[in-house]
C-alpha cells in the first residue's frame, strides 16, 4: 500500500494531521454525494464525519496499481447498515492523493 493511502486509513488512529502527509493541498475526495476540494475542505469532511459516524477503516484488499488504486474496507460505525464493506478509489500524484472516491 503506498505511504500516502496509508497515512489516510492511519488517521483514524493519529487524528486528522495525518491528512497532510496524506493529501495534495489541492485534493479532491467525493463523498455521499458530495465533492469537496482543498485540504482545509478535507479535514473539516474527515472531522465532521469522525464526530457524526464514530466509524472504523478496516481495509481487507488493495486492487490496482501505479497511480490507481482501490481500496475495499470495512467501516463500522453509527450508520444504518453498519457494517458496510466500501470501496476507496484513490488516484495519485507525486505520490500523494490527488482524488479519493468513496462509494
Amino acid at each position: 500500500m503506498p505511504d500516502s493511502i496509508r497515512a489516510f486509513f492511519d488517521a483514524e488512529r493519529r487524528g486528522p494531521d495525518a491528512l497532510e502527509i496524506a493529501f495534495l493541498d489541492d485534493a479532491v475526495v467525493k463523498d455521499e454525494r458530495t465533492r469537496r476540494e482543498g485540504l482545509a475542505a478535507i479535514r473539516e469532511w474527515w472531522t465532521t464525519a469522525r464526530q457524526t459516524y464514530q466509524h472504523t477503516v478496516m481495509p481487507i484488499d488493495m486492487t490496482g496499481s501505479g497511480d490507481a488504486i482501490a481500496v475495499c474496507a470495512v467501516v463500522t460505525g453509527r450508520f444504518p447498515g453498519s457494517p458496510a464493506t466500501l470501496t476507496y478509489s484513490f488516484t495519485l500524484r507525486d505520490r500523494k492523493i490527488a482524488e479519493l472516491e468513496i462509494g
